[in-house]
Order: structure tokens, then C-alpha cells, then sequence
């Protein structure tokens, strides 16, 4: 669940801290005051979940000596600066060090509301994004994160604990929608790397000129380092390698050469043309290709992973249901049957959307998988499949989905599967041993 964002007010003067704290508190804000800055630092910290509204001139610690004190604990923390007629420069000045905005009195509370909106929004994603990068920093963690039981799976986990020991680059290649990003900080969070820094950079929808400044300077006086500095030591990650410029890729080439071997920091490339018809090959230079290649990971499309599509289908669904409130919806086996035949274009990406969309048209009593599924291929029946899988594996699958639910349900009563599912034990017993489904497992 996600915490509560908080305001904190700072402001020598009571009336004004008293009246910022009840226009927000009846706007829906959670709000704690400080008569200083002084007193409000006892109390922020690096990971303070909300943002600061703070009055510029104050005695002991003025509003500028607060703001600096704030952006060297933290330089992500909003902080909206309260300014008198004729500090506007001061602001001004503020904004440069890393204020988020400021307000000259007397202010519209309304636009107050509307700048503490912004900066709660800005403050929550920073925050889920710290959070992220604490839980992928765990290797054990993030792995999890990588599951199914299928043999491209269990290839692909084996793949990352091998490739993540080595300190060579490393090209990752699949389809959209298929974990790629997930992998490169599943490859950081299991290597040496991994308390390092880890940085993600996109090649695409960048002019060339900001590319370069972006990734190896010059940057402006005051600015952010260049990536690669900011890499240094760790791991740099470039999505869309694929839309890297010619002379840039001669610039990566001479850089990742320049460090040695081995290299102080690891680079691993993100592809994603193969749903276009070409290959990373295709687009880079020879010498870069096969620099980067020589660790290369592919990562397998949905549709090639079997039973693994229900098994991740009523989990995420589960993980809906649980959102929202309410019940998952109950897979029939012809759903199932259509599950694992769809085409699955967008992958685990859609593979979600639909498992989401399957929650909310449940929780309504309208609608079914089936429908979801024909209204994302509108051009494909759900019943094709590009895989050509015999009737079997997919009377399998649900079979094995049907127990596993079932068990999930009962939380491991063996009884209660039985006459849910009309089963002798004794059936029921080599079913679940020839599925891998072992009792021990729904207990709570």
C-alpha cells in the first residue's frame, strides 16, 4: 500500500502556518507544522514521504539555508517556497538551487492546492522509484519477480546468474512487453555490481546532439554529470540501442574500449526491433554488435511459454482482485484454451491490461476473458495459435491451473479439493505429482 504523502508547513508565523494548514486540510491534505527550520530538520529526513512549504524570511535558518540543508539530505524533495512583496530575485534564486516552486503573498489558495497537488504527485513517484530500485538492488528479490515453470524460463533464470558473475557487456534482445528492463536489473542485482550505481538511459526520441551532451558531456555548469560518469563503477543501461546514431556508436565503441578489461563499468544494451523483422544486428555497427554480443540474452515471447500464461494470468489476477476489492474472475477451460492460443503481441504488458480489465468487468458481472481477448486481436480469433500446440498440452495446462486454484481456494485442504473437483485422493495425488504441485506449498 502506498504511503500517505504528508505537507509539512514551516513558517515563524502562527496565523499564516495555522491558516496554509486548514486550506489544506479541508483540500484532503495530511499536514504537520514547524514554527522553524530549526525544528522541522529533526524531523525530515532523506525519505520524508511528502514536501515542504516553507516561508523564506526566518529568523535562526532562513528559508535559503533550509532549502540547502533539504537538498543535500535529499535533492528530490519538493519545496514550495512562501515569498513577501520584493523576494521574487530571492525565489528566483531558490528555483536555482532546486526549489520545486514558489508563491509571493498574498496568494490564491487555490493555487496553492494546486502546486501542493503537483508536488505530492512528484514526490509519490520518486518515491515508488526509490523504492524500486532498493527492492531490485536484492538479487533473491528481483528473481522471484522472474517466474514460471517453463524450460525458457528455467534457461533464462540459469543464463542470469551465469552472465550476472561476469564483468563482460551484455546484449538483451526480445520482443516489447517482455521483461527486457527487468532482466538488465535482475543481471546488476545478482553480479559484484550490484551495490554499485545503476543507470538507465534511452536512445530514442533524442536529438543527437542532446544524446551526446546527455550521455558524455559537456554538461552545463551545475548540471547533472554525463551518464557514463554517473555509471562509473557500476552499470549503464541503454534502452534502444538500436536508435543509437552512427557517430554515436563509435563514440560508445571507443569509450568502452578506453576502459580496459575488465571494464570499471558494465553496459548492458537493450534491443527491441524483433517484432520488426530485423535484428540489433542489422542496425549497429559490426565491431559494437559483436562487442556487445558476447554475452547476448533472448528473451522468449508469452506465446512460447506454455502454461507459464495461466500461471502468471491468475496471479496478476489475483493481485487485481485484492486491489480492487473483490473476487477474481473464475477462468473457464475454453478461456483457458484461448489464453494460452492468443497471439499475445504486447506480452507480459498485455498479458496484465487484460488480467486488470478481467478483474474490473468481474467485480461489474459483465463480461468475460473471452471478450477481452477478441477485442485486443480484433484481426485474430483467440482460437488461432501461432505455436501449433497439440489438444493435449492445453488440457494439461488448465488441468493444471483448475487443481492449482482449487488448492489456492482450500488453502491446501485435500478434502476440500476433492469434492470441489470430484476427485478419489488417490487421482488427485498423481495429478498434483505430475504437475510439480506439492500441498505443502497453500498452506498458510
Amino acid at each position: 500500500m502506498a504511503q500517505a504523502m504528508k505537507i509539512a508547513i514551516v513558517d515563524d508565523e502562527q496565523d499564516m502556518r495555522q491558516s496554509i494548514s486548514q486550506w489544506l486540510s479541508l483540500s484532503g491534505f495530511e499536514t504537520e507544522t514547524f514554527p522553524s527550520a530549526e525544528d522541522a530538520l529533526k524531523v525530515i529526513g532523506q525519505d520524508y514521504p511528502g514536501v515542504i512549504i516553507s516561508d523564506i524570511k526566518m529568523p535562526g535558518i532562513d528559508g535559503m539555508g533550509f532549502l540547502k540543508k533539504l537538498m543535500s539530505l535529499d535533492s528530490s524533495l519538493p519545496v514550495i517556497m512562501i515569498t513577501g512583496h520584493g523576494d521574487v530575485p530571492m525565489a528566483v534564486e531558490a528555483m536555482r538551487v532546486g526549489a520545486f516552486d514558489f508563491l509571493e503573498k498574498p496568494f490564491n489558495p487555490d493555487q496553492l492546492t494546486n502546486l501542493a497537488k503537483k508536488a505530492t504527485h512528484k514526490r509519490r513517484l520518486a518515491m515508488d522509484a526509490r523504492a524500486l530500485r532498493r527492492e531490485l538492488s536484492d538479487g533473491s528479490t528481483i528473481m522471484k519477480k522472474l517466474i514460471g515453470a517453463s524450460p525458457v524460463m528455467s534457461r533464462l533464470r540459469e543464463d542470469i546468474l551465469d552472465i550476472g558473475q561476469s564483468d563482460g557487456h551484455v546484449l538483451i534482445e526480445g520482443e516489447t512487453g517482455t521483461g527486457k528492463t527487468l532482466v538488465a536489473h535482475a543481471l546488476h542485482a545478482v553480479g559484484a555490481k550490484a551495490g554499485k550505481k545503476f543507470v538507465v538511459a534511452t536512445c530514442a526520441g533524442q536529438e543527437e546532439d542532446d544524446l551526446t551532451r546527455r550521455l558524455f558531456g559537456p554538461m552545463e555548469d551545475g548540471g547533472p554529470q554525463p551518464l557514463v560518469e554517473e555509471a562509473r563503477g557500476g552499470t549503464l543501461v541503454l534502452e534502444d540501442i538500436e536508435a543509437l546514431p552512427m557517430g554515436l556508436q563509435a563514440r560508445l565503441l571507443t569509450w568502452m574500449n578506453d576502459q580496459g578489461t575488465p571494464a570499471e563499468t558494465r553496459v548492458v544494451a537493450i534491443c527491441n526491433l524483433q517484432e520488426q523483422g530485423k535484428t540489433c544486428e542489422d542496425c549497429l555497427r559490426p565491431d559494437l554488435f559483436y562487442r556487445l554480443a558476447a554475452m547476448k540474452i533472448t528473451l522468449p515471447p508469452l506465446r512460447q511459454r506454455g502454461e507459464d500464461i495461466l500461471m502468471l494470468f491468475t496471479g496478476f489476477a489475483d493481485q487485481f482482485a485484492d486491489e480492487y476489492g473483490c473476487a477474481a474472475p473464475t477462468v473457464s477451460a475454453q478461456e483457458a484454451a484461448q489464453l494460452l492460443q492468443a497471439p499475445w503481441p504486447g506480452n507480459i504488458r498485455q498479458l496484465i491490461n487484460i488480467a486488470e480489465r478481467a478483474v474490473l468487468q468481474s467485480r461489474r458481472g459483465t463480461g468475460t476473458i473471452s471478450s477481452l481477448l477478441m477485442s485486443d486481436h480484433d484481426e485474430v480469433q483467440p482460437v488461432m495459435t501461432t505455436e501449433g500446440k497439440p489438444l493435449k498440452e492445453y488440457v494439461e495446462a488448465f488441468e493444471r491451473m483448475l487443481i492449482d486454484n482449487t488448492m489456492r481456494r482450500h488453502k491446501g485442504s485435500i478434502v476440500g479439493v476433492m469434492d470441489e473437483l470430484c476427485l478419489p485422493r488417490r487421482t488427485l495425488n498423481e495429478k498434483m505429482a505430475k504437475y510439480g504441485l506439492q500441498r505443502s506449498d497453500y498452506l498458510n
